[in-house]
């Protein structure tokens, strides 16, 4: 195979291409919109509304803004309700390295689902915080590229991850593309 021509390396959007793609034909953003099945994002209003979370059928919470500076509820907020909750301490600020917990979080959400659960992923707006760990989620747990993630989360909900995590995102991506190339190239060996 070597007389084979080398794909050019893969190369996602750049930040500037994302945000014009993230801010073209916006749609209005409830307080939670189901993203991709069973899956939810929403912002402080849904999560301390108890009733909308036990009528979507929440089982697991996903808090990206946890912490008493933020959207401070954690599990006693919840003690009256059979859902488990994760807490991501995490600012929405574009110095800040969100990028440490992509793989915690994605995997914590791949086994709530897997166990048929439903999982509600919030921050206080809903639109960078907990939008950038589903993102990397769909990356990470079900393969999709940056731009195919946004693509599939974008017609359910308004979101817009700030530069520096979609500048993160970029790097899980092309991190997550290299991984893909030297299986495929283990597979022809």
């Amino acid at each position: 195979h070597s007389s084979q021509i080398e794909d050019p390396p893969y190369e996602p959007p750049s930040v500037s291409e994302l945000q014009e793609f993230l801010l073209a034909d916006r749609r209005p953003t409830g307080h939670v919109n189901q993203v991709w099945p069973n899956l939810y994002i929403g912002n402080e209003v849904a999560a301390r509304d108890k009733g909308t979370l036990h009528s979507l059928g929440i089982t697991h919470i996903v808090n990206a803004a946890h912490g008493s500076q933020h959207v401070n509820t954690g599990p006693r907020f919840y003690r009256d309700m059979t859902v488990d909750y994760y807490g991501v301490e995490a600012d929405d600020a574009i110095h800040f390295i969100l990028s440490p917990f992509f793989y915690p979080t994605a995997r914590y959400i791949r086994a709530a689902l897997a166990m048929g659960g439903r999982v509600f992923v919030h921050c206080l707006m809903g639109v960078s915080r907990s939008a950038t760990l589903v993102l990397a989620f769909l990356m990470i747990v079900e393969g999709l590229r940056l731009q195919e993630a946004v693509a599939a989360v974008r017609p359910h909900r308004d979101i817009s991850p700030n530069p520096g995590f979609l500048q993160q995102l970029r790097s899980l991506d092309m991190s997550l593309e290299r991984e893909r190339r030297r299986r495929r190239q283990a597979q022809t060996l």
